[in-house]
Parts: C-alpha cells; sequence; structure tokens
C-alpha cells in the first residue's frame, strides 16, 4: 500500500459506524461529551455565518483560518473540523499528507481540560495519544503534544476559595493524586500571555468553538451548584475571535446564581448573532440531567446587528425569529419567539402602550407574591404533630403540622389574612424537560391562622376567602402560567418569575376564555400557549412533597 493510500484509509476508517463518539459515556453532567452531530450543526452555524460575511466564501477552504477549543474533551469539534479542511483545502494543497500535516500544525488547536481528556483528544484528532508517535497522521510535530495543550493547574486559593473560579479549598484541594478541576483556559490574568505560555506563539484565533464546562464539581448537587460556564465565554471574548461558538446551558436566559451581570453583558452585546435554542437537554444530550434546555450561540466580532432565535423541542415546528435579545422594559431573555407575541399584547392593555413589556407597579402579581421563608421557616422544618392554645397551622414539606404562634416574627401581617400558597419548586419531571406541563405545583387556599415553611410561597393578603378563590382560579389559567414561565429559567419558582404576570379584579372565577379575550389573542396564540402549558386540576396533588435547594437565589 503506498503512503497516500494508507493515509486516506486512516480517514475513511472515521467514517465507520458507529463512530466511537457517539458511544463513550459523559464524565459528569459538569463535562458533558458533544455527540458529533451537535457538532456538526454548530460547525454548520459558522459555515454559513463565514459565507455570509465573506461574499460567499467557504471557510472550509481557507487555509489561513485558526480554530481554537479551549475546553477540549473528546476531541470532537477539533475532528470534524480537521475532516471539513481536509476536503476543502484539497484543491488549495492537492498532497493529502501535506495538507493534513499543514491543517493540524497551523490550523487546529485544543486545551484539555483534564489529562484524560487531552488524551482522548489526541487519539480522536492524531489518531495517536503521541501527536509525534509512529501511528499518528501527523507527522510534522516534535512533541507527543501536538497542538492539544494540557499540563496540570492548581487553584489560587484565598480565604478558602479559589480567587479564579470561586471552588472550595475543602473540596477540591485534594492532593496530586486527583484532578483538580483548576481549568487553565480560566486560571489566569491575561489569557492572550497564557496563550503564549500554551502554543509557543502569540497566536491570533479567527474561531473560538467549544463546549465549557457547566458548573464547579465541588460538593453542589444539581441547581444549587456554582455555574462556572460564563467565565469561559467571558474568557473567550478577551481573546477577540472574529467567531465565538460555544453551546451552554439556557439557564443564563433569566439569571440566576452568578448568572445576572453575564446575563446583562449577553443580552446588551449585539454582536450575539444568532441563538439556538433546545428546550430539552435531552435534545441534545442523551441521559444528561440537566434542567431548562441548552442552546449555542454565535458571536462575531466585527459584525452587530439582531439576533437570530431559533427554538427547537422534539418534533415540534421550529420556531425562529430575528429581534432584540432584550426587550425594552424587560432585564431577561423572552425565550419563546411566540410568547414574546403574547407578552406585548398583555403589556399593551395593562399599560395602553405598545413598545414596552414592563408592567406598571401597582398591576404586578408580584408584589403579592412573598419572598422566600415566608414566615421565617426553612423548608426543613417539622412542626408538632398535635395542636396546644394558639398554635398555628402549618403547611410544611411533605404535609402539615403546628408550631407556637410567638414562634413566628416574620410575615405576621399575613397570618390572620386568607391567602393562596404555591410551592416554591415546580412538579418534578425527572432529568427532562417536558410539555405541556404545568409550569407550577398545584396552588392552594390558606386559611387565616395558617402559616407555611420555606417549601411554599405566600400570595396575599387577601380580604376574603371569594378573593382568595379568584386568586386561585387566575392561577390555574394556561395564560397566567404562560407568563410565570416566561420568567423562570428553572424549576425553582420564586417572587421573581411572577414579573410578568398582571393582577386582575379579585371579583370573579377566571377562566382562560376570559383572558383570551381581554388581551385579543389570536387562535395561532392560543394553540402555543396551550401545547406549552398543560390544564391544572385544582383538586389534585395538594400536597405533593416538593424539594427545594436552600441554595437558590431569591
Amino acid at each position: 500500500m503506498t503512503k497516500i493510500s494508507q493515509d486516506q484509509a486512516h480517514f475513511t476508517l472515521r467514517g465507520r459506524n458507529p463512530d466511537v463518539l457517539t458511544c463513550i459515556a459523559n464524565l459528569s453532567n459538569d463535562e458533558v461529551f458533544t455527540p458529533p452531530e451537535f457538532a456538526n450543526r454548530m460547525l454548520d452555524t459558522l459555515a454559513a455565518a463565514w459565507a455570509a460575511d465573506n461574499g460567499g466564501a467557504n471557510l472550509w477552504a481557507d487555509k489561513s483560518v485558526r480554530f481554537l477549543d479551549p475546553f477540549t474533551k473528546s476531541g470532537v469539534f477539533l475532528r470534524e473540523i480537521t475532516s471539513r479542511l481536509t476536503v476543502g483545502l484539497k484543491d488549495e494543497i492537492p498532497d493529502l499528507q501535506k495538507r493534513v500535516d499543514h491543517i493540524l500544525t497551523k490550523q487546529v488547536f485544543g486545551i484539555g481540560i483534564t489529562e484524560l481528556t487531552s488524551l482522548l483528544a489526541r487519539r480522536s484528532l492524531y489518531c495517536s495519544k503521541f501527536a509525534n508517535g509512529k501511528h499518528s497522521i501527523a507527522k510534522s510535530f516534535e512533541n507527543n503534544q501536538g497542538n492539544i495543550w494540557f499540563k496540570r493547574t492548581e487553584h489560587n486559593w484565598i480565604d478558602g476559595k479559589c480567587a479564579y473560579c470561586g471552588a472550595s479549598q475543602k473540596t477540591m484541594d485534594r492532593g496530586d493524586g486527583n484532578e483538580t478541576h483548576a481549568y487553565a483556559f480560566i486560571h489566569t490574568d491575561n489569557i492572550k500571555t497564557r496563550i503564549i505560555e500554551f502554543f509557543g506563539d502569540d497566536m491570533q484565533f479567527d474561531v473560538i468553538i467549544g463546549n465549557p464546562p457547566y458548573q464547579l464539581d465541588d460538593g453542589g448537587f444539581g441547581k444549587s451548584a456554582a455555574p462556572i460556564y460564563q467565565l469561559f465565554v467571558e474568557q473567550a471574548k478577551r481573546l477577540e475571535p472574529r467567531y465565538l461558538s460555544l453551546v451552554i446551558p439556557s439557564r443564563w436566559f433569566a439569571g440566576g446564581k452568578g448568572l445576572d451581570e453575564f446575563r446583562e453583558s449577553m443580552l446588551t452585546d449585539k454582536r450575539v448573532r444568532s441563538i439556538n435554542d433546545y428546550l430539552s437537554a435531552a435534545d441534545v444530550f442523551p441521559g444528561v440531567g440537566l434542567k431548562g434546555g441548552v442552546c449555542y450561540f454565535l458571536w462575531e466580532k466585527d459584525n452587530p446587528g439582531l439576533c437570530r432565535v431559533t427554538t427547537s423541542f422534539k418534533d415540534w415546528p421550529i420556531s425562529s425569529a430575528s429581534r432584540p435579545l432584550l426587550e425594552e422594559g424587560a432585564d431577561i431573555f423572552i425565550r419563546f419567539n411566540e410568547g414574546l407575541s403574547v407578552l406585548k399584547k398583555v403589556a399593551a392593555v395593562e399599560t395602553g402602550q405598545s413598545n414596552s413589556i414592563l408592567l406598571p407597579e401597582n398591576k404586578r402579581f408580584d408584589r403579592l407574591v412573598s419572598s422566600r421563608k415566608p414566615f421565617g421557616l426553612e423548608t426543613k422544618f417539622k412542626g408538632k404533630a398535635s395542636k396546644h392554645a394558639d398554635d398555628l397551622f402549618v403547611y410544611q414539606n411533605g404535609g402539615t403540622g403546628y408550631t407556637p404562634r410567638k414562634s413566628i416574627t416574620t410575615g405576621v401581617d399575613l397570618i390572620d389574612k386568607w391567602k393562596v400558597y404555591v410551592g416554591r419548586a415546580a412538579p418534578g419531571t425527572g432529568n427532562r424537560d417536558t410539555y405541556p406541563h404545568r409550569i407550577i405545583s398545584t396552588p392552594f387556599i390558606g386559611e387565616p391562622g395558617s402559616i407555611s415553611s420555606e417549601t411554599y410561597l405566600c400570595i396575599g393578603p387577601l380580604e376574603s376567602k371569594s378573593e382568595a378563590e379568584s386568586v386561585l382560579s387566575y392561577l390555574s389559567c394556561r395564560l397566567t402560567r404562560l407568563l410565570i414561565l416566561l420568567h423562570k429559567p428553572s424549576q425553582d419558582t420564586t417572587r421573581k418569575v411572577y414579573t410578568f404576570v398582571p393582577t386582575q379584579k379579585w371579583t370573579k372565577q377566571w377562566t382562560d376564555t376570559d383572558l383570551y379575550k381581554k388581551y385579543s389573542l389570536t387562535d395561532e396564540e392560543i394553540a402555543f400557549i396551550e401545547k406549552i402549558v398543560r390544564p391544572m386540576d385544582l383538586t389534585s396533588d395538594l400536597f405533593e412533597e416538593i424539594s427545594v435547594d436552600e441554595d437558590d437565589e431569591d
């Protein structure tokens, strides 16, 4: 077999079915391997933008473009980029070995997040764990790392926390035998200088693309763990690539723990030109428990403008629209294109204006909603089983109990009033986001003399049982719960998520028919609402057990 045919065989083997990178298990929900199909979807979006910005030019036929994956895990992005360049540069560099050497030494670069993933990425890209090994398809490297850099990095501990990523020294300072998870890309004060250390040259990357770690693996669980993906996004922007495309959790749309500044910077950055949003993370990463979905975005340094927002969910029709990321009067990203239309109609009726979705203070339902711990009792609180004189009735996690009135010093103005209780956590749906769903847990009326633990929010005070019944009927309406969803980034339903919900007159039993008519919704808008929001039976699941992360923000 000739040398060229041997090299061609290397590349042919990569097309065998199944692709090994579709078969490997994820390291964790924090460090998720990207499926090849999805990586190629991101590359297609990138290539289309490049062509649009460069007179129809083919990105994969340009031998000068440099690509960086700064959080390489399986190496899938670098492998697929190399595959595309190998085809695209065929006319420019006819000799296959020279073409491959040029691509691998001059165009594609990666930074491993752990020693294991750096080895895996080299096997994916070079067909050898050593870039200069005898089985490597690259023939010009003098070192075994090639252009996939990895070196153990340590945290910078200050007062028990890492100054760069915020990791806890108590849980992450685990000795030389374990990975530090101190990701080199974000553990530096000057990323441009660090890139020179990595690759030995002051190079400019045209494209940064990849899938960063999502949160700190330092003892947090689920959404109570601190997110860190925003640190990678911010660091990548400091390198000033022409294009930046990353896949990250969608929860940043409405903020959350440590994400408010990041959300604001993204939503006011007109260089974010497209967002592809997947309502269910399982549609992208099968088997990964990641509430709130995922998205990938494309940032173009030299081409600001409106953002193309595309929403996908299972076999539903794809929704796509070009619009500002930040609507006037909003401080979050409105996730659904159709939902934005509904929200604008609601706000127009309530404000008499058509250019803002911000409700006036006196018409916002959230002013009736308590903050967390409406009566100062934590989620773990368990009241007494039997009632004594002057005890209050307590709705608590998993049931009810009693506690002395004198023990309550918070929310005392609500104790002897009618109110409505609603769980702080929405009903669980396992590890998958499903539609239609209820958005909130089943609300119920709280009689005078009752209180609740942190498991519930308290809506009130209300002057009579009939007012409470009116509020209850309103919360059961699909339109009301859609407006909640538009401000709800996760399972947690704090007071903030009621920001877009207007108050009504509490003199009647509200129905969706009433609300659809009041806000002049079209048949298409009604169909969208009823596709997203499930009907609610107020007689079921009143005391379902709800688990709330105590560290969630209000």
